[in-house]
């Protein structure tokens, strides 16, 4: 008999912003029914730092979590996410937060990934999905802001952040940045936008499923859709009118679409590079208008509803314009197939990380691990760490071996050989000086040091800031930095 279907909502803090190289600080999280009551105790974790990082400065004053309390309070990485493995993995969950899908999710695979985890899986098997409460938000604003306190930011903007709704619709929210508050919030905004917009919100749930996202994004007769996404940003309520155009070439999930608010006749006359050039580097940095191109990720709960429930109030509210749009998918289907032309545009990873041969850094960029190799992943994982040091796998990926050291030392320090805590000494100062694969190295630590410095810090922030360095110092000697 299979188990009903619940909602596990959750949330890290960390000790910095990039879920590739910073490593997790806490992990909170509240299981409900569907109808968002909750049916179990809390869970809550915090995670030992290893030695091979250092911690952001602002990560740590934003929770209020230091390296001393996470090492006091906390378990080894490896113990830290075969809990969370264990909760996130229960057959027919829906794992979610508040912008889950770009952080916290990406935390969770990278950290399941170091300590020999399936990083997928759990998404997908036994019934399993991921949703993201934030662009839930952001659709609710864009089509049906009715019942609901939308909070302005300094530039008079909507805000999205969960403490400023949170506040602005009187949801208890006491210690945001600490995980068990922030899940406490999020499933109260569920609560009030399920109340106050239930189709909206069935609707935008059912969209969990790839197959029903698929089946909007037509590539034969290239029907239009509407698209919420927080990369067209605030002033345009998160919202866009896009035509899908083609299969992303490495990326089966991945579905290249064009804004048509924007002309796209240029798309006809330049080439793949000069396109390429226009999509991935920044608007600054450039002389003439970034092409709207984007890719749509049908495995990660895109928003993308039917052109019709743009009316005039929507289109007031988020800048679209439909006459534009409809003129523009015209000059968009006269331009003939650009297909070949545009999956040269995206054949080639943007992202630096993507081509590191780190192997910390290659969760995408190293390929799916075979079977043999999965198998050897979970001898490593059911091994006592008294015998890790015996254990000599025979892995056939070769970003394993590096791996699995690495995996030693940073959970079982004290079981390494002289040897090899030589080796990872060395190792460690070696990751924490090289900026390509530490998000702050001494110097930037120490540059970031200076500005605070410079600010008004209150006793609490002091205090967390004297932490952070004696921590450090205890990492690397304080001459040094």
């Amino acid at each position: 008999m299979s188990s009903q279907p619940t909602l596990f909502w959750h949330d890290y803090e960390s000790f910095g912003a990039d879920p590739r190289r910073d490593r997790p600080s806490q992990f909170a999280g509240i299981r409900t029914d569907l109808d968002l009551n909750e049916i179990a105790e809390p869970v809550e974790w915090f995670c030992q730092p290893a030695d091979d990082f250092l911690p952001h400065p602002d990560a740590c004053l934003i929770t209020g979590i230091t390296p001393q309390d996470a090492q006091k309070n906390g378990v080894p990485e490896a113990e830290f996410i075969a809990n969370i493995h264990s909760e996130l993995s229960q057959p027919n969950t829906c794992s979610l937060g508040y912008n889950s899908l770009r952080f916290d999710d990406e935390m969770t695979r990278h950290t399941l990934y170091r300590n020999f985890y399936d990083a997928y899986g759990r998404e997908w098997q036994n019934g399993n999905s991921r949703w993201d409460l934030i662009d839930v938000a952001r659709t609710a604003y864009a089509l049906r802001p009715d019942g609901i306190e939308w909070p302005l930011n300094d530039q008079g903007l909507p805000s999205f952040k969960l403490e400023h709704l949170t506040a602005a619709n009187g949801i208890s929210h006491e210690g945001a940045h600490d995980a068990v508050s922030d899940v406490r919030a999020t499933i109260a905004l569920a609560r009030l936008i399920r109340e106050k917009q239930p189709k909206l919100y069935e609707h935008l749930f059912a969209l969990r499923n790839k197959h029903k996202v698929s089946d909007q994004l037509d590539l034969v007769s290239r029907k239009p859709v509407l698209h919420i996404s927080g990369m067209f940003g605030a002033a345009r309520g998160n919202a866009a009118v896009v035509v899908p155009l083609a299969q992303h070439p490495t990326n089966k999930n991945g579905v290249i679409c064009y804004d048509l608010m924007v002309d796209p006749a240029e798309l006809g006359s330049l080439s793949a590079e000069e396109i390429r050039h226009r999509v991935f580097t920044a608007q600054a940095e450039l002389s003439q208008p970034r092409i709207p191109l984007k890719v749509i990720h049908i495995n990660r709960c895109p928003v993308v509803l039917p052109v019709s429930m743009v009316d005039e109030k929507v289109e007031a509210r988020t800048g679209i314009g439909l006459q534009t749009c409809r003129e523009h998918w015209k000059v968009l289907s006269a331009l003939g197939d650009i297909t070949s032309k545009l999956q040269a545009v995206f054949s080639e990873p943007s992202d630096g990380v993507a081509g590191s041969d780190d192997p910390d850094l290659m969760l995408y960029g190293g390929g799916f691990f075979g079977h043999h190799d999965k198998d050897q992943m979970e001898i490593i994982r059911e091994t006592p760490a008294e015998a890790l040091s015996e254990l000599e796998p025979a892995f056939q990926d070769p970003r394993l071996n590096e791996m699995f050291f690495r995996y030693k030392a940073r959970n079982f320090k004290d079981w390494l050989t002289g040897e090899e805590l030589q080796q990872w000494d060395e190792y460690r100062w070696q990751r924490i000086n090289d900026p390509a694969v530490s998000s702050l190295t001494p110097e930037q630590f120490n540059q970031r040091l200076v500005e605070l410095s410079q600010t008004e810090l209150s006793q609490r922030d002091q205090a967390i800031l004297e932490d952070v360095v004696l921590y450090v110092e205890s990492l690397v000697p304080s001459h040094l930095f």
